[in-house]
């Protein structure tokens, strides 16, 4: 039995790793794709689709299915006499996608945002700007997304993990995560909400830094400042990891009504998803305290995450440059 145990163990070990080595250098960005429509003439529209800031092409596996009345083709939309109102729906999502931004801008360039996925498919839509979503639609849907943005954010789990190999599951950890919490949730509400704005590139480029940092920290035996004072570090990049989350959440849009409830949710989410990973940590180190080859895997996946970190920072870095 111990044999067996022993193996999935160390198993669970190499996942780890092999995740850490195959994780791509856009590790803190999610799947989403962008639906635009422009209304050019009464309730006629351009459409179009894309991918939150960049221009590359999305697949095909995501269909507008469009509200009752409207008629679409490659790239209009022509709607009957109730306009655009009614459900618009996308189907697809869930596969290569996790959510799809649907942006409307109305004649008189008035503007709506819609977060669709794979549990919310589909929008109501008025034939104006009008959002009738009540708080509990909207707290639903961005709660999902903060969840989904931390668990593919490759870059802040590796962060995460670093701090709890840094510090161990002792007392101080709470504090630590805390402090860490805190601070990105103010960087993420100022920025989210005007108050901040930073370029991404330096932003993602000090991520991957933050990384570096810590996991060299953790392999550190020597009484560093760091070791002795975590919580410090943890709050200090905790400021520029919630301007990464702001970034996720730019994308995304908040909507006009209820953006405050939007935002909270979405960092409620990104914490519930914080805490999975710090649970399962937490089983996996209890299942192998009896172990004694856990210090070198340890030390194995420290040296992996600081590796994928070194190679994020030089690629981020030169993303600046040029």
């Amino acid at each position: 039995m111990d044999f067996h145990v022993s193996q999935l163990i160390k198993r669970a070990f190499l996942s780890i790793v092999l995740l850490v080595s195959g994780a791509q250098v856009d590790a803190h960005e999610m799947t989403m794709a962008d639906l635009t429509m422009r209304e050019v003439a009464p309730k006629e529209f351009v459409w179009a689709w894309g991918v939150p800031g960049k221009n590359t092409p999305i697949s095909q596996d995501l269909t507008p299915v469009w509200p009752e009345g409207c008629v679409g083709d490659a790239n209009t939309v022509r709607c009957g006499e109730r306009g655009l109102a009614g459900s618009l729906a996308v189907n697809g999502i869930g596969k290569n996608y996790s959510a799809v931004i649907l942006r409307i801008t109305w004649q008189g360039e008035q503007r709506s945002t819609f977060t669709l996925t794979q549990n919310q498919p589909a929008a109501r839509l008025f034939g104006s700007a009008r959002d009738e979503r009540d708080a509990w639609q909207v707290a639903q849907t961005y709660v999902v997304l903060g969840i989904e943005h931390i668990m593919s954010g490759i870059d802040h789990l590796l962060f995460v993990i670093s701090l709890l190999l840094l510090v161990g599951f002792r007392r101080q950890l709470l504090a630590t995560i805390t402090l860490f919490t805190v601070a990105h949730s103010l960087t993420l509400a100022a920025s989210a909400l005007g108050a901040l704005t930073l370029r991404p590139p330096p932003v993602e480029a000090v991520i991957a830094l933050s990384i570096v940092l810590v996991s060299a920290e953790a392999l550190n035996q020597k009484d560093t400042i760091t070791r002795r004072w975590p919580g410090i570090v943890a709050f200090v990049f905790g400021l520029i990891h919630g301007l990464g989350f702001a970034g996720a959440l730019k994308d995304i849009g908040l909507p006009e009504q209820h953006a405050n409830i939007a935002l909270f949710t979405f960092n409620l989410g990104v914490e519930a998803g914080q805490l999975v990973v710090i649970g399962l940590a937490w089983l996996v180190v209890i299942a192998s305290r009896k172990y004694t080859w856990t210090s070198t895997a340890r030390q194995v996946i420290l040296y992996g995450i600081g590796s994928i970190s070194v190679f994020w920072t030089l690629s981020r870095i030169a993303v600046i440059a040029g």
